[in-house]
């Protein structure tokens, strides 16, 4: 394993087991994601800000806020990094309020607003936003829901025009849908591949390589939401093999941790998280601070989409128990 995987795995750990220690009860699939946040930056977590920044959003939000559901750990640790958490998360709010004029209130819409803090949006971007999400639900009518809001609106700062980016997305979508059955997770993979300023097939070709590459290696990758770190790490600088080789080098690493073992995380969680882990060597640090359509955003994105899978997860689970009671 090369050192700087090392250290890098190593911060994870660490940085998951503060989260978790600051929150607790919440759900053990939302440490890890969280933990990204900070191993991304290359910055560990500190708990007092973070009690602070849990407070801030009590006090500015009422209890069934957006702002207060399944996004509230990630928020609050997304919110941790800033130099001014209260003035980050007031141009938050205001935002989300601009983005209800064109799209339904949700957690997804509140992640979208946080996201837009780092971006010089506008009203016309914003409209832009709702015509690129008008078009997606023209090609994909049941497919598309709130959560691809995220979507419509980041990609409203392209310099692709909307028929563009709808053409790159289904050509990356028919390529996906070839080899993955879910299509919500391709939907998902295909606005991902679209914000790359490559050519749709380069990117789909490099998705397909990485994915065959971890398989050549004898492991299973997931199919389903797992599949969105394969998109964005295939829109960054990566040579596949090489990549499916620190993919496993990390796996392994995590195999021996606390969770990751027999009793913890399935094998297609662990060695999604561990493709995370490697995303982070090729993401600049400096580079975190600016919203751009890069590597970095789409990453961001489909950390967010874990998020939302594990949002969906955990309501999922707890309406069952309410009705099993």
């Amino acid at each position: 394993m090369k050192d700087s995987l090392r250290t890098l795995c190593n911060q994870f750990i660490e940085d998951r087991d503060i989260i978790k220690g600051t929150f607790k009860w919440e759900s053990s699939y939302m440490y890890p994601v969280c933990a990204n946040l900070f191993c991304a930056r290359g910055v560990k977590p500190d708990e007092d800000k973070l009690r602070e920044c849990k407070e801030i959003i009590s006090q500015q939000t009422g209890i069934f806020s957006s702002f207060r559901g399944n996004i509230r750990i990630p928020l609050i640790c997304m919110l941790s990094l800033e130099d001014h958490p209260r003035e980050k998360f007031s141009s938050a709010q205001e935002i989300y309020w601009d983005l209800k004029e064109y799209f339904r209130g949700s957690d997804y819409l509140a992640l979208t607003a946080f996201l837009l803090t780092d971006d010089d949006y506008s009203q016309e971007k914003l409209a832009r936003g709702r015509r690129i999400y008008r078009l997606m639900k023209d090609e994909h009518p049941f497919l598309t829901s709130s959560e691809d809001s995220i979507f419509a609106v980041l990609m409203a700062s392209s310099e692709k025009t909307d028929e563009a980016l709808i053409r790159d997305m289904e050509t990356c979508y028919r390529r996906m849908k070839e080899h993955f059955s879910d299509s919500n997770c391709v939907q998902t993979m295909s606005h991902i591949m679209a914000l790359d300023s490559e050519n749709a097939e380069i990117v789909s070709d490099k998705v397909l390589t990485l994915y065959e590459a971890i398989e050549k290696a004898g492991r299973k990758y997931g199919k389903h939401h797992e599949l969105s770190i394969l998109a964005a790490l295939a829109t960054m600088k990566i040579v596949p093999d090489q990549a499916a080789r620190d993919i496993m080098d990390a796996d392994a690493f995590l195999a021996e941790q606390k969770g990751y073992g027999a009793l913890g995380m399935d094998k297609k969680t662990r060695l999604m998280h561990a493709a995370m882990i490697v995303s982070d060597e090729y993401v600049p640090h400096d580079t975190m601070e600016q919203v751009s359509l890069t590597g970095t955003i789409s990453m961001m994105i489909a950390q967010q989409m874990m998020m939302c899978a594990v949002m969906a997860s955990t309501t999922a689970a707890a309406a069952a128990a309410s009705a099993h009671h």
